[in-house]
């Protein structure tokens, strides 16, 4: 555990050490604020002194030493240095860590985009989100609070002993108890913080998941009458989240009144014996008093060293889980890049695949050749294996067993990007962005044109529907396009690929959400979209895959029967069963 932290407070070291001109700057106003602290008890003393008649070292002094002025100047003055050090500290920590937040959360955001798609299928959205914008702050307030707490409240105390060395050290002695009694009640909680804090974390996480799913099905819920479910799964994870915050503050807390009791036993003593060393030795009202202040400032910065302990672990246990996703290995990204647009020629070689952790084969022995510019119509039973088949063309998962080759190169030797520009891709499961259709259809094109735009919207048969809408194609869809039908959203996903225009194409029930008019209109466009293009097709209704070049039925992941409509139905296998199935009056 020691290593691990030493690690991760490297790391946080190394982020913040590119920001050394500001903490040059902090340190600079760090050190006048601690200075501050010694003038406040140095000027009461003199105030004390001199600014009253009295005694001083056994002779009588008059009681105007120096003017009255003096007095607003010199404390007016303490504390307009003060607040000028103390606002300038505060205005750099913020600049620095709102930087390293807004990097911290780029960094993490960046990775999700390179990581496998494997990784969502072990880390919930819930957690994700979490980690991005509640622990990754957890970290920069415990480097901000950590750096001002123990840069300035060391100096100060420093400053402050130093002082009281200088004017009694016997009594200063007596005042240092405090601080081996303050480190061992650290040290004594340290441990349960940071296991709580761990805990608090996943719970925390464990809420937000619940909150996203709770929003995202939101219509499931109330046609299912889902709510009282819900709530309790809340009410659990919130009060389970409460549970472990209390034990926390409880924990911290809990050094708070001790803190306090060594610190009335030193007061006590040392007053005690200033009191009597006063009597014997004549120690004048002033020298007292700035003795007895001095230690009473000491308290408070030592105090919020004791109380940086929280911040500290629940930091430091947020900075595990966030290094531990900016960790996760990345996709491959070395790689040939094809020097032109590929053919689209494809061929499966004994392949076999397995989704992680899991033993049984996805896919076992499959031996495929897929001439360019033909269209395979994938069918079969659901957990046949099509889906898992397509997936590893743009290698969302890689083969465990035999080799795929695009015109001859096999992808595992072609770069991601490269391989992913020669395919689209429409998911029976439709991904919108909450951003205008003309962005929607031309996603990822950092100049879109404006024609072929148009041509994907007529293709698709949307252009009606978009100059419905008064701002026509920057109209807004709305989170994953909520403000549309159902086979809107699926047509206006076919005008993204579309307006790709890539030489593989990959439908995964691409018409499953249309209405049989609209199924007619797009199923015309998809058939002349197809033209001279290698297509992979998932359906399964039939009616829209007979006209395929050939359909492979896979079942238990092995392919059973390749042919054509009409071969197959004469075979009396497997693709005439499902068919007799689905046409079966």
């Amino acid at each position: 555990m020691a290593k691990l932290n030493n690690t991760i407070l490297k790391r946080l070291w190394t982020s913040v050490q590119q920001y050394r001109s500001y903490l040059f700057w902090t340190l600079i106003t760090m050190c006048g604020t601690a200075l501050t602290e010694l003038a406040l008890p140095w000027g009461l003393g003199k105030l004390l002194d001199f600014g009253f008649g009295g005694v001083v070292h056994g002779q009588k002094i008059a009681p105007a030493i120096f003017p009255l002025w003096y007095v607003p100047a010199i404390l007016i003055g303490i504390f307009v240095i003060r607040g000028f050090c103390t606002f300038t500290t505060s205005y750099l920590m913020s600049r620095i860590t709102v930087n390293l937040l807004n990097e911290l959360r780029a960094t993490i955001f960046a990775k999700l985009l390179h990581v496998p798609v494997g990784f969502y299928h072990t880390e919930s959205s819930g957690r994700i989100i979490n980690t991005i914008m509640f622990e990754a702050q957890q970290i920069v307030e415990m480097i901000k609070v950590s750096i001002t707490t123990l840069f300035r409240d060391t100096l100060t105390v420093a400053v402050l002993m130093g002082y009281l060395i200088w004017l009694n050290w016997k009594l200063t002695l007596v005042t240092s108890i405090l601080i081996p009694g303050m480190t061992l009640l650290v040290r004594g909680v340290s441990k349960r913080l940071r296991k709580l804090n761990q805990q608090s974390l996943e719970v925390n996480g464990e809420l937000t998941q619940v909150i996203e799913e709770s929003n995202r099905a939101h219509q499931v819920i109330r046609i299912f009458g889902g709510q009282n479910y819900e709530q309790n799964r809340f009410e659990e994870k919130n009060k389970k989240l409460g549970r472990f915050t209390m034990k926390s503050t409880v924990a911290v807390s809990f050094t708070t009144p001790l803190t306090q009791i060594l610190a009335s036993v030193a007061v006590a003593i040392v007053i005690m014996l200033a009191m009597a060393q006063a009597r014997k030795d004549a120690t004048t009202v002033g020298d007292f008093v700035t003795f007895i202040t001095a230690m009473m400032m000491l308290l408070t910065p030592l105090k919020r060293l004791a109380d940086l302990n929280g911040p500290m672990q629940r930091g430091m246990a947020a900075a595990e889980s966030v290094y531990g996703m900016v960790d996760t290995e990345a996709e491959v990204e070395t790689g040939m890049v094809l020097a032109e647009r590929a053919q689209g020629h494809l061929e499966f070689r004994d392949l076999a695949f397995a989704y992680p952790l899991q033993e049984q084969n996805a896919l076992v022995d499959i031996n495929l050749t897929i001439q360019a510019g033909e269209t395979i119509a994938l069918v079969g039973m659901s957990g046949g294996g099509k889906t898992s088949l397509v997936n590893l063309v743009p290698r969302f998962y890689e083969a465990t067993q035999g080799e795929i080759l695009l015109d001859g190169q096999l992808l595992s030797n072609i770069s991601l990007k490269s391989l992913r520009q020669q395919i689209a891709m429409v998911s029976q499961n439709v991904v919108l962005f909450d951003d205008s259709f003309a962005a929607n259809i031309a996603y990822g094109d950092a100049k879109p044109d404006l024609d072929r735009i148009h041509y994907a919207l007529k293709a698709a048969h949307l252009s009606e529907l978009v100059n419905e809408w008064p701002e026509g194609l920057q109209t807004t869809v709305g989170d994953n396009g909520m403000r549309l039908s159902g086979g809107q959203r699926q047509r206006l996903a076919i005008a993204r690929a579309i307006y790709k225009n890539a030489p593989i194409l990959i439908l995964d029930e691409a018409t499953s959400a249309l209405d049989s008019e609209s199924e007619r209109a797009v199923q015309a466009a998809l058939d002349e979209l197809m033209q001279g293009r290698t297509t992979l097709v998932i359906a399964h209704r039939l009616s829209t895959i007979e006209r395929a070049d050939r359909i492979v039925v896979l079942v238990d992941g092995r392919i059973v029967e390749i042919g054509t409509h009409v071969e197959l139905l004469a075979k009396e296998g497997g693709y005439a069963n499902l068919h007799r199935l689905q046409f079966a009056v």
